[in-house]
């Protein structure tokens, strides 16, 4: 009898948890009361505002009548975006990239402390890359081809990269650290690490005062489209093993396609860190169940707003290696429901 009660406990005790498990996965009760929310994004004419802009137009269609989104222009930028959003009181929805939000979550950023409160919806929005370039006037003094040469040897190259913050910037720093290097070592042996603008950075390679450059960017961005029409550019390869320790840092994979830039006849091997959706794990779990669930199911309105998004895939836009950071709840119960990956 005992043995029997036993069973039966033991029964009781997984059915429980298994209506449990089912009730924990459910969607969250629907919204009733109409929403309003900040989206922090870059300044008018920036991808992220085009994004954030593309994103809003579909988002305020998952929630009540008199609900609002309202896009503010106060993001520094991906780099210091999961600062911003981190705890809900300066934003409650904001466009960031997958590393820098991995990085801020899990050691901090721009010596600022952890973001632990941060979340993500889905990412996967663009097809942006790490760029890395030599001039061909370089290539032709010293022969080198590859980063991991010139580290090797290393010979004292002429950088340029954009300001600190971008992540571009870090982009180039973490090239370097994935060859266990640092922008003071490349100082150290008479090299030269510039930080400025788009246009400097243009203007200087056009006029062979620096080497290289490495930034992270899209197919036709304007200033590095303009740098190939006018200058004999040489398109870098990583190795594979470079790429490898940068996928472990946090970008994912990238194939550059032949002729995105003049002169570039094959594909380039590289990695990237595409935009996502990051929330605050303050906010309401049916508002991200909401937000989530009208970015997926039109998809299609976010291709035809913004090119680029033509890449995001809900099969892939939940997973830890193209948020960096989890899913927020609600987020994760959407697409939990629908079959699609989520961790």
């Amino acid at each position: 009898m005992a043995l029997t009660l036993k069973k039966i406990s033991v029964a009781c005790a997984i059915a429980t948890f298994s209506l449990y498990s089912g009730f924990a996965q459910a969607a969250p009760a629907p919204l009733t009361e109409p929403v309003k929310l900040t989206f922090a994004a870059q300044e008018v004419g920036t991808a992220a505002y085009n994004y954030a802009s593309a994103l809003q137009a579909v988002m305020i269609k998952g929630l009540p009548e008199g609900s609002s989104i309202n896009i503010t222009t106060s993001s520094p930028g991906a780099v210091g975006a999961p600062i911003i959003v981190n705890g809900g009181k300066k934003a409650d929805i904001i466009m960031s990239n997958s590393a820098p939000a991995r990085w801020s979550y899990e050691t901090g950023i721009l010596g600022k402390a952890p973001t632990k409160n941060i979340a993500s919806l889905g990412g996967g929005f663009g097809h942006d890359f790490v760029n890395v370039m030599f001039t061909q006037k370089f290539v032709e003094k010293t022969g080198i081809k590859t980063i991991e040469d010139l580290v090797a040897q290393k010979y004292p190259v002429k950088i340029v990269i954009k300001k600190n913050g971008s992540l571009g910037e870090l982009s180039a720093e973490k090239v370097f650290e994935a060859l266990g290097v640092t922008f003071d070592d490349i100082e150290k042996w008479g090299g030269v690490v510039e930080k400025t603008g788009g246009d400097a950075i243009k203007s200087g390679l056009q006029d062979d005062i620096y080497d290289m450059t490495i930034d992270h960017i899209g197919a036709g961005q304007s200033n590095t489209t303009e740098l190939c029409l006018t200058h004999d550019m040489y398109d870098v390869q990583l190795a594979d093993s470079t790429l490898q320790k940068l996928v472990d840092m946090g970008y994912d994979y990238v194939e550059v396609a032949p002729n995105t830039w003049k002169g570039q006849e094959t594909a380039i091997k590289s990695v990237g860190s595409q935009q996502e959706v990051l929330v605050s794990t303050s906010m309401d779990e049916s508002v991200a169940y909401a937000l989530t669930k009208a970015i997926i199911e039109n998809k299609d309105e976010l291709s035809q707003a913004v090119s680029a998004m033509k890449y995001f895939a809900p099969q892939t836009a939940g997973t830890k290696a193209i948020t960096g950071v989890d899913l927020h709840p609600g987020a994760a119960a959407y697409y939990n429901e629908k079959g699609l990956p989520s961790k």
